[in-house]
């Protein structure tokens, strides 16, 4: 039989991690739309076709995308998980 056991996030952590989803998605979000107006000749050919410089950043940029939102959403979850666990302990402690 598998048992798992919760684990819980601590406040900063979870805004820790929050963050560097937050961060992740400003800073790639950001270097795509550079990528995209490229006039220097690395991320499209003369011919206007992307290069292997453009496949690989785009490539990197939504691997970052999708790590960056569930990191975001672990520690969205880890603060919601907070927030529930206040307001329960504080309903408790009402009703003594």
């Amino acid at each position: 039989m598998l048992i798992l056991d919760t684990m819980k996030l601590s406040r900063p952590i979870s805004w820790f991690l929050l963050a560097f989803g937050v961060w992740s998605w400003a800073i790639w979000i950001t270097f795509v739309k550079n990528l995209w107006k490229d006039g220097s000749g690395l991320a499209f050919d003369d011919s206007g076709d992307p290069t292997a410089y453009f496949w690989v950043h785009l490539l990197l940029a939504i691997t970052s995308f999708l790590l960056g939102t569930g990191i975001g959403v672990i520690g969205l979850r880890g603060l919601r998980a907070l927030r529930r666990e206040a307001a329960s302990g504080e309903g408790a402690a009402t009703e003594r």
